[in-house]
């Protein structure tokens, strides 16, 4: 039973980890969360500050949802990348690759 979600989570955890250098400060993480106006924008940023990337289900309008948060993650460097039902936010560190799509 195929979801028809063909994110590579591997790859994204991959790129992370690349920038370890071993210091438990370093250690990036993957935070899945829903994005429906229930959680702070500026939570959400601090995540992404951190270094992690967020896999956040969109549970209304986008453009409102986000618009607080984007200008913030873009003036950082950061991505924002809708996939299907999903928004991925990613520091500048981290790449999305979406040649595959």
């Amino acid at each position: 039973m195929g979801s028809g979600f063909d994110l590579d989570l591997n790859a994204v955890e991959q790129e992370i980890e690349e920038g370890d250098d071993g210091d438990e400060e370093a250690e990036r993480r993957i935070v899945l969360g829903v994005l429906d106006g229930t959680t702070d924008d500026s939570e959400w940023f601090r995540v992404v500050e951190r270094g992690d990337a967020l896999v956040l289900a969109v549970e209304g309008e986008l453009s409102e949802l986000a618009a607080d948060l984007a200008p913030k993650v873009k003036e950082r460097g950061g991505n924002l990348v809708r996939f299907r039902d999903f928004l991925l936010v990613t520091p500048k560190e981290v790449s999305v690759d979406s040649d595959r799509l």
